[in-house]
């Protein structure tokens, strides 16, 4: 602000005024006169003005759209520049992955990869998916934890809660293998892959994979790919629930993904991977064959 303050004192304005309606200290103002930036730095507060302009009006323009629009207004920057300054403000697209900001590294694994991105079983219970989601409410974040099996990609089990801690995991994974145990089904020797996020490297998680004796498995740090299947599901839900309006409650988002993963995921919702069948239709059709294989 302060160029703007020297340039307004050049057209009459007293600086104090000037600094006043600012909100600004005039002795700081008086030092950066005495000893200004030079050239270059004054370019780069030019540029992260603009850039920051065009992402207040449009949050979803990635950092290319937004160097465009700083061309625009005068402030003509090459693309890997806008990219840097948005990357060190942390102005990203409001549709782009969420960038951690804590500077947490993922921990050690407490499982092996025993999946290796084959995501294929020949039988229910032989391989779930686990990941967790978030989504902004008007009373803050919402969290959910879903565990898919991969044989008819049903949502077996999942959580809600509004705090991301190592019990949304372990409510999940109960309450998946609460549901198959009512249904008759053993879940002995099933394989839960998930990331390294701290809730599933939690003792409170393996000591329920022990107890229910099924087996851990995680991918590697930074491979997207490592637990892309349970991405496809979260995309989708992103897509027709979370981002179709605002959240004004908690409850509100819980009630409409409860009522979207078990009325319209499961049971209206035809997959090509399944023969154009939904979960339930593919388990049910699919249950006399794996019983008769037993």
């Amino acid at each position: 602000m302060y160029p703007l303050v020297r340039e307004l004192a050049a057209d009459g304005i007293p600086v104090a005024v000037t600094c006043r309606v600012l909100k600004i200290a005039r002795q700081p103002y008086y030092r950066w006169l005495a000893n200004p930036v030079t050239d270059a730095e004054l370019t780069a507060a030019y540029r992260a003005n603009a850039l920051f302009d065009a992402h207040r009006d449009d949050p979803e323009f990635g950092y290319r759209f937004l160097a465009d629009e700083a061309r625009t207004a005068g402030e003509s920057m090459a693309e890997r520049t806008a990219w840097r300054i948005c990357s060190d403000l942390g102005w990203w697209s409001a549709f782009g992955k969420k960038r951690g900001r804590n500077g947490k590294k993922a921990g050690p694994p407490v499982h092996d990869d025993l999946v290796e991105r084959n995501f294929a079983a020949d039988a229910p219970n032989t391989l779930w998916l686990s990941d967790i989601t978030e989504h902004w409410t008007r009373e803050g974040k919402l969290y959910l934890c879903a565990i898919k099996d991969v044989y008819s990609n049903r949502i077996v089990g999942y959580s809600i809660d509004s705090r991301m801690k190592s019990r949304i995991a372990v409510a999940a994974l109960d309450n998946a293998v609460a549901r198959r145990n009512a249904e008759g089904a053993d879940v002995a020797g099933c394989i839960l892959h998930t990331d390294r996020g701290s809730q599933f490297r939690s003792r409170k998680l393996v000591h329920q994979l022990n107890r229910h004796d099924m087996v851990g498995s995680m991918g590697r740090v930074g491979a997207a790919g490592d637990n892309a299947a349970m991405e496809s599901f979260f995309s989708l839900l992103q897509k027709n629930v979370l981002d179709r309006r605002a959240w004004s409650t908690r409850e509100e988002l819980r009630i409409a993904i409860v009522t979207w993963i078990e009325r319209t995921y499961h049971r209206r919702r035809r997959q090509a991977a399944l023969g154009r069948l939904t979960p339930i239709e593919y388990e049910l059709i699919m249950k006399p064959a794996a019983t008769q294989a037993a």
